[in-house]
């Protein structure tokens, strides 16, 4: 069979280039090795998909290069998308930060893309492997149900993130193949594992916190695992750490602890119940005991008060290690992005060859960046077919 397009890859960024080249007349043929597309999305944002931010700019996106982003993001917006949801009457709400949910479930963003496929007569093969590519004059994808030829291939098969839901490397495969360079990738958007033996002390503990690596600082809960640190801000900032170095942590961001103790240090109470006015008790009590300092407050020495302000105020945690791709939402790094065109994010080395979504090295923020990323350079590559 021949199309004037193949897709590999039924997630968003996969499906949304799909209905957008389908619009403009193009045969389009999606090849998803599932057996239903979308899977991604539907446990997405707790099943009820955090689809797109209303505040999106280009420094919410982490790649080698922080510019490239900035083209497609601009040629489809996140207003863009939310008209596309309204028309399909799809209702929304804003938790926090400009962060869009829907009000239901994720399928319903699954079934207004099926949609829009339908209506643009896109092809969808589903339980579809892919066992080769290759390029004589047009591109060649040998299937599980056969083969299919077009001038264009676009390559929307993610990341390594959520083996459950079928990640594969077949995306970095393939650029490999074509002589694309990968940036180096990990887990991200991920829980941290944390050196030390004290961490199951305080599972389940969740605290307001400023947490920062290097000149990026995010203010948001944090939340204490059997082996490191999760919750938003955590999640946030592994976008940024480095392994080796050390993640600041301020447990107490509205609160000078010297000055806080200080004005208390005529109490009787001991520093761990004080502290348990403004921190959870565990945490509280953890800190005091830790540095053999619960004791009452008018006996707490100088030298000990600027330690548990240090322990408070800036909290130097090392971590070893992430959760790992079962864990994290994205993968961090992937197709070099020197390579790409920023325009219509086709290969420089390979004509007719595009690279969408997850699989290129443009990482978003937690928020619904990445899946404004999916909808944007899925319609800059669609315009370009």
């Amino acid at each position: 069979m021949e199309y004037d397009a193949i897709i590999i890859g039924g997630g968003a960024a996969g499906l949304f280039c799909a209905l957008q080249a389908g619009k403009r007349g193009k045969r389009v043929l999606v090849i998803e090795h599932n057996a239903d597309v979308g899977r991604k999305i539907l446990i997405s944002g707790g099943g009820r998909c955090n689809f797109t931010n209303r505040d999106l700019r280009a420094e919410h996106f982490v790649s080698s290069n922080p510019h490239f982003a900035k083209s497609a993001l601009a040629g489809y917006t996140s207003s863009d998308f939310i008209e596309m949801v309204k028309r399909h009457r799809i209702e929304f709400y804003e938790k926090k930060l400009g962060q869009l949910f829907c009000r239901h479930s994720s399928r319903q963003i699954v079934e207004m893309l099926l949609a829009e496929c339908r209506t643009a007569r896109v092809t969808i093969k589903t339980a579809c492997t892919v066992k080769s590519v290759s390029m004589d004059e047009k591109y060649v994808v040998e299937t599980s149900e056969g083969n299919a030829a077009a001038k264009c291939l676009v390559v929307a098969c993610g990341g390594l993130s959520f083996a459950k839901v079928g990640a594969t490397d077949l995306g970095h495969r393939l650029a490999r193949q074509f002589g694309h360079k990968i940036v180096e990738t990990r887990p991200s958007l991920v829980a941290l594992v944390g050196k030390g033996r004290d961490w199951p002390q305080l599972a389940g503990v969740s605290a307001d916190a400023v947490v920062s690596a290097g000149k990026m600082s995010f203010r948001e809960n944090i939340l204490f695992t059997h082996r490191g640190l999760s919750g938003p801000a955590i999640l946030q900032i592994s976008n940024y750490w480095k392994k080796g170095v050390p993640v600041a942590i301020d447990l107490l961001p509205d609160t000078d602890v010297i000055a806080a103790i200080e004005s208390a240090r005529t109490s009787r109470q001991t520093l761990g119940n004080y502290l348990s006015q403004l921190l959870p008790h565990r945490l509280a009590q953890f800190v005091a005991e830790r540095r053999g300092v619960n004791k009452p407050l008018d006996q707490l020495s100088n030298n000990e008060l600027q330690q548990v302000s240090e322990e408070l105020n800036h909290w130097q945690v090392q971590f070893t290690a992430t959760e790992g791709y079962d864990r994290a939402e994205v993968t961090l790094g992937g197709v070099s992005t020197a390579e790409l065109s920023s325009k219509t994010m086709e290969s420089k080395l390979s004509p007719g060859l595009y690279f969408i979504g997850e699989v290129v090295d443009v990482t978003g923020w937690l928020g619904g960046y990445n899946f404004q990323w999916a909808w944007s350079s899925g319609h800059a590559a669609a315009s370009a077919l």
